[in-house]
């Protein structure tokens, strides 16, 4: 487990999704979510074009034997890390890796926790994770449209976004936000499809959690907050 420094309490949660595509997609840059509170700022997931500038404090990954494994050190190693698979954890914010079922080998999702409030990465599952129910915000599976994608052998896959959707719905989710969009789910998009529940994310756009409105959004550009030398320098907006 990586501890980070200190981070004021009264600081907003910024999270911004680098990508939302899944592997080797035509449309957007691989799945990734930068993590900040304060001065602290921590990458999950990721790659090529969707890496941050600026320090970090650590990066996570939810699979240590994915494609982009060698890409995603090769990133991490230039800011002088080690990509892991792990929690992390600074004053005002903890982030818990947890397991979800996905293929033959580990793989895990996070939950952050800061602002009083959960919020759920798990970009890549076979069955919906039962510890992201409740969370205030969830950044969800959605390789598959309306039928699952199964692994070879038997050893797992996807599940769809209107699976998920149905059941982020009844587990309690208030937002639901598609972070790991495959062919299938672009095709649905561009048929004009939606989904029952939840949106479909976007590459650059930023989550805002603290004050009177607890989850807000902001356009797709710029796609990190407001960073001098790898620490935050502008107040998140506040309100709705």
């Amino acid at each position: 487990m990586t501890i980070g420094k200190r981070v004021g309490i009264g600081n907003p949660l910024w999270l911004v999704t680098l990508g939302v595509g899944a592997q080797a997609s035509p449309r957007y840059a691989p799945a990734g979510l930068l993590v900040q509170r304060g001065s602290v700022r921590v990458m999950i997931d990721g790659g090529p074009g969707a890496a941050p500038s600026g320090t970090l404090a650590a990066w996570l990954v939810t699979d240590m034997r994915s494609e982009l494994m060698p890409r995603i050190r090769e990133l991490a190693g230039a800011k002088g890390l080690k990509p892991y698979a792990g929690p992390f954890r600074a004053k005002g914010l903890v982030i818990e890796c947890l397991p979800v079922v996905h293929t033959s080998h580990p793989a895990f999702g996070y939950l952050i926790r800061a602002c009083g409030l959960r919020v759920a990465w798990a970009p890549e599952f076979f069955e919906f994770p039962a510890w992201a129910g409740g969370v205030a915000l969830m950044f969800a599976e959605a390789a598959g449209w309306n039928r699952p994608i199964y692994f070879r052998g038997g050893v797992g896959g996807h599940l769809d976004a209107v699976a998920v959707a149905e059941t982020a719905c009844r587990r309690g989710v208030r937002r639901l936000v598609f972070a790991h969009i495959g062919r299938p789910t672009l095709r649905a998009i561009d048929q004009g499809k939606t989904p029952p529940f939840g949106e479909i994310g976007a590459d650059g756009r930023r989550y805002i959690l603290g004050g009177r409105a607890k989850v807000s959004s902001s356009p797709s550009k710029p796609t990190s907050p407001p960073v001098r030398q790898g620490h935050a320098t502008g107040r998140a907006r506040r309100g709705g």
